[in-house]
């Protein structure tokens, strides 16, 4: 996922819907038109929507002015996860010393990992397309304006061309966020930019304190970067559980990561090739580059909403009803246009719930409690519940349970990663009400983890369950003594 709130979804169940916007079908209902359903977006909702509604029997198609695969393939989850991989290896090579392994001194060829990573982008683009083709989904390389709730018109390299629809889903996702108040801010990098580099710069500046700013931040380093990670904020990951938070601190600060908090980027310049950074406390930073991991936004501009009236809130997200609706009737919208829950599944589940409603005859909602969410930092963060804050205020006794030590594989290995595993429980029903996790391989553990939470365990459930031995999952069910 790319997201620069650095709030975690689990502990926020999903923007408040309007209830008020319109709930008809859309004018003219079963009217002829070019298409059932036309998509604005080749992302991952909007390709998801796309082929389920073609599989429901529609007659859809589907515009991107990019590439297929939108955010999350093309220049987010997925890059961004096989740049994360390459920054382990260092810490292997290391690691297998410590367990008899003689290696010569290893190497990074950047050019080579960016064409490996091409490869594979452009693989799983071609699978985007070939999926929609599949289900007879016509896809226009081309950028959709509203003319209206039922009108569109596409401009490509072709030429311009105008269509009707009985309905439209608007896809388009986000983009990076640059604040224009800051002098310089148009030299700064953002992470669109950050797969395609010629070189790995010798020293960088992330300014951000956001999922994206940290899982860049660690990688970077990782890959052999000086990192100055700079922070407006007293904590990284604003609305984690603190003790995720001062885990991660504490291994950025390890790690060799310069982290300056409640510090905010004031002006920024070219220098001699470099990049100079002001900051507000007046201290000035020399990098090779920026990058700007202060936020995104959704991605409306050129759509055309305003010619059909569609309503936007304070943010400049779509607003919609919890079945996608837009306040036009005939026009919905998912993802992260809407500003609801900026990741990728969240986007896929709305997606399908769209199309399983309108096309499906299936009136199917999203359910936002219980969203898992990872930080691919390395160690990992993965949790899915609430903070113990979060839960305090809202059941007030607690019980916690929190396990710390260090993983099996360091041991020989020489890493000094330390792991961190905590239960958050109501004292009075023992359900288990969030779970939180920083170490090694915590995003595959937390997904399994989510169904437990989402179906209601309780720590006896946990208490119940026969360990795997010697894992580190095992700590979840052997959890005994309360913090």
């Amino acid at each position: 996922m790319l997201t620069g709130s650095g709030t975690p979804i689990t502990q926020d169940p999903g923007k408040a819907v309007n209830s008020s916007l319109h709930t008809s079908e859309g004018p003219n209902a079963g009217a002829a038109h070019d298409y059932d359903l036309f998509v604005i977006g080749g992302g991952s909702g909007g390709v998801r929507a796309a082929r389920i509604a073609a599989q429901h029997g529609a007659r859809v198609g589907i515009a991107e002015a990019s590439r297929w695969g939108g955010t999350c393939v093309i220049r987010g989850c997925v890059p961004k996860k096989l740049l994360v991989l390459a920054s382990r290896f260092p810490e292997e090579f290391d690691a297998a010393r410590g367990f008899g392994w003689s290696l010569p001194s290893p190497t990074l060829d950047w050019a080579a990992l960016i064409a490996a990573k091409d490869q594979e982008i452009a693989r799983l683009e071609a699978v985007y397309a070939a999926n929609l083709d599949a289900v007879g989904v016509q896809r226009h390389a081309a950028r959709a304006e509203l003319l209206g709730a039922q009108r569109l018109r596409l401009h490509s390299a072709e030429g311009v061309r105008e269509l009707t629809a009985t309905r439209i889903l608007i896809a388009s996702g986000g983009h990076p966020w640059r604040d224009s108040r800051i002098p310089g801010i148009e030299l700064g990098l953002t992470s669109d930019d950050m797969f395609d580099l010629p070189e790995l710069p010798a020293h960088i500046a992330v300014v951000g304190g956001g999922y994206i700013a940290v899982e860049f931040a660690c990688l970077l380093q990782g890959l052999g970067a000086k990192v100055t990670l700079v922070h407006r904020g007293a904590q990284l990951l604003r609305g984690f559980d603190a003790d995720l938070q001062s885990a991660l601190l504490e291994a950025l600060v390890a790690r060799g990561v310069d982290v300056l908090l409640q510090r905010q980027l004031s002006a920024l310049r070219a220098v001699g090739g470099r990049r100079e950074l002001e900051l507000d406390d007046g201290r000035m930073l020399s990098v090779d580059q920026v990058l700007l991991a202060i936020g995104r936004r959704p991605a409306i501009a050129g759509l055309g909403l305003d010619a059909a009236g569609v309503e936007l809130d304070a943010n400049g997200a779509i607003r919609v009803d919890a079945r996608s609706r837009t306040s036009v009737p005939g026009i919905y919208a998912v993802g992260d246009v809407t500003d609801r829950v900026a990741l990728t599944p969240a986007a896929i589940r709305e997606g399908q719930a769209f199309a399983d409603s309108e096309f499906g005859g299936r009136v199917t909602e999203v359910n936002y409690a219980h969203i898992p969410t990872a930080v691919f930092t390395t160690p990992e963060i993965a949790c899915v519940g609430l903070t113990e804050a979060a839960a305090r205020e809202r059941v007030g006794k607690l019980r916690i349970y929190r396990a710390r030590f260090r993983p099996l594989r360091d041991t020989l290995g020489g890493g000094t990663h330390r792991v961190m595993m905590k239960l958050v429980v109501a004292a009075d029903s023992d359900r288990v009400l969030g779970v939180h996790m920083f170490g090694p391989e915590a995003a595959e553990m937390i997904q399994l983890l989510a169904v437990a939470i989402g179906m209601g365990a309780t720590k006896a459930d946990l208490d119940a369950t026969l360990a795997v031995h010697p894992t580190l999952a095992e700590e979840w069910v052997t959890m005994r003594s309360v913090a």
